[in-house]
């Protein structure tokens, strides 16, 4: 600790900087010394280190000393941490002192949030690259010229260039990346690699980008708030809805596609791929608009969303209904069925929003409840779960919306929940006569197997949520009829329930959710593969429907699989923007051969099927 020991002896301005001084110099210097030992002991007891990417060339959560210490005695030979330095002032509150800095690898610069305690231990670690040297992005005093001044007789313009490129891109030339769904997370992920230089298509089935949302129900709109759901370097306006129609979004998607210079293939399905071991590259045949081209990139990423694998449920009957039925992702919007009887099946986010708008279209609408729901009302979810974060009054404080995101993802998965239970319940108590009119209704309420309430439920499996705009109302009110109960069978004129309930229906909505993303490299690669990556998405929080053990980390998200050179990305909005990044990250790495030694490969505990 010599380096702690020669620095000068001057008082800083507060304590709070004295403690995250001491502390940063005292990490760097037991760093420097190749000592996984003595880094670890500057953890307390309780502890975690999330690194994205950095050090670990994954998404990692370590706990406790003996985690620091054995992701170092892996790592800290060739990492060559250094130059850590206060990005900003430090702060106190409660006897933790919190501080972002700022330090470079050998091979990438990186930012970071540390939380030390009151015995100068730290107790959450928070590091993530956030450039590789040499190869950073084009941005502000590095932005290209644009216009080429001077005489040039052969010269093309920037139109020219990019329409050759996205004519022989693919075609002439094989893309590096290829990304496979063209909803916001495929745009998003496109966009990273468009300004790291990394030759990237994107396919989507769909006519137009956006299409994904333009085609759902009409009533469909962002139930989480704008400040949340910009896209990476594009921010929506500020005159923009708190809450995004569908088609809003679906436009906006479109524009940037455009903006952003993407190479996006519309009307194009993939159709198979497999690895090509002798040349090192995926062979994927795609239709494109009719014609069929084989793509033979380096990277595959699956960016077919959460919500794109139907999970359509198989009831006895279903082939001898005679009325309309589909599943939710297939519904065309209320306006076929005014006067008619609707039954949905499903009581989370997509049942309520189709139910409620069947309701305004005047049909006589029932839901099914097959499991029970944690609801939260938007308004209080904003003032309470996201407001400190992702509002106005946030970036007025001077929280970015980068600076939320980096806040966000200090906290260890292992410990959020803890956060969050205090959130809700303080939105019980004040939503009190709402949640008391849905049980006297006869809806059955939960709140997360702890208490911890929506996020948890979203991150651990998915489902299981509905975030109130209007539709718990008309449930409180019986406009929506309520039933709940197991589906035995579907009859020809309805749906038959385990009680003996008969529900009469000329439509059967299925809201019944979505299934694992490794659906998707089932049906392309083959199942055999698709067990190997395993189950997408969760925690292994061993709660319902996210089997254990404990993960630390989202299952196969945003980071290597257990097939090289297989990805998946997605999420929500916020996930795509944030995440998108250090998957962008990674993939350039290997592009221009840096070596990425995995430390904490995710195993494979489910095949998801």
């Amino acid at each position: 600790m010599s380096e702690t020991m020669e620095r000068p002896a001057e008082v800083p301005a507060n304590a709070a900087r004295a403690t995250a001084e001491r502390w940063l110099g005292d990490f760097e210097a037991a760093l420097a010394s190749g000592n996984p030992q003595a880094v670890a002991d500057l953890f307390a007891p309780t502890s975690f280190w999330r690194d994205l990417v950095a050090f670990t060339w994954n998404l990692k959560t370590v706990e406790n000393p003996a985690g620091v210490k054995d992701m170092l005695e892996s790592v800290l030979s060739h990492v060559a941490p250094k130059g850590f330095t206060l990005s900003e002032e430090p702060t106190e509150e409660g006897g933790i002192v919190t501080a972002w800095f700022t330090f470079e690898t050998g091979v990438a610069r990186g930012e970071g949030l540390v939380r030390i305690n009151a015995e100068g231990k730290a107790w959450t670690l928070l590091t993530a690259m956030t450039e590789l040297k040499g190869f950073e992005e084009p941005m502000r005093d590095r932005r290209p010229m644009g216009a080429e001044h001077g005489q040039d007789p052969g010269r093309k313009s920037w139109a020219e260039k990019r329409a050759e490129e996205a004519a022989t891109l693919g075609i002439e030339t094989q893309p590096q990346v290829l990304i496979i769904g063209g909803g916001q997370g495929g745009i998003a992920l496109g966009a990273r690699l468009r300004q790291l230089g990394v030759p990237t298509i994107i396919v989507e089935k769909n006519e137009r980008p956006g299409d994904s949302w333009r085609k759902r129900y009409k009533s469909l709109c962002l139930h989480d708030p704008v400040w949340y759901d910009h896209l990476p370097y594009l921010p929506f306006p500020p005159n923009w809805p708190v809450f995004s129609p569908k088609d809003k979004i679906g436009d906006w998607l479109e524009m940037y596609t455009r903006v952003m210079e993407l190479n996006y293939w519309a009307k194009t399905t993939a159709k198979s791929a497999r690895w090509d071991d002798a040349k090192g590259e995926w062979e994927v045949v795609v239709d494109r608009d009719g014609e069929e081209i084989t793509l033979r990139p380096k990277e595959l990423v699956f960016a077919t969303g959460m919500s794109a694998k139907p999970n359509i449920p198989n009831f006895p009957g279903m082939d001898r209904f005679k009325g309309d039925q589909h599943h939710s992702s297939q519904h065309p919007g209320p306006d076929a069925y005014k006067g008619k009887k609707a039954v949905v099946i499903g009581s989370n986010n997509s049942a309520h929003d189709i139910c409620a708008a069947l309701w305004e279209a005047g049909a006589d609408v029932t839901m099914v409840q097959r499991s029970t729901t944690h609801i939260v009302r938007s308004d209080p979810l904003m003032e309470y779960g996201l407001g400190a974060l992702y509002s106005e009054k946030a970036l007025a404080n001077g929280i970015t919306t980068h600076k939320a995101d980096m806040i966000f993802a200090s906290l260890p998965y292992r410990i959020l929940h803890e956060f969050q239970i205090p959130i809700y319940d303080k939105i019980r108590e004040v939503d009190a006569a709402f949640y008391e009119g849905l049980e006297k209704a006869g809806f059955q309420l939960d709140w997360g197997p702890d208490n911890s309430g929506l996020f948890m439920k979203y991150l651990r499996r998915g489902s299981g949520y509905y975030i109130d705009v209007g539709a718990s109302q008309l449930v409180i009110d019986g406009k929506i009829k309520l039933k709940a109960g197991q589906v035995e069978a579907i009859t020809e004129t309805g749906v038959k329930l385990a009680d003996g309930t008969e529900l009469p229906a000329d439509l059967i909505v299925y809201a019944t959710g979505y299934g694992s993303m490794n659906g998707w490299v089932a049906d392309l690669v083959g199942q055999e593969a698709a067990d190997k990556v395993g189950k997408v998405w969760g925690l292994g929080s061993d709660t319902p429907k996210d089997p254990g053990p404990w993960e630390g980390e989202q299952r196969n998200m945003w980071k290597p699989t257990q097939i090289e050179h297989l990805w998946f990305h997605g999420g929500n909005l916020h996930q795509s923007r944030h995440y998108s990044l250090y998957l962008a990250l990674q993939l350039k790495a290997r592009q221009e051969g840096i070596p990425t030694p995995v430390y904490g490969q995710q195993e494979v505990h489910h095949t998801g099927r």
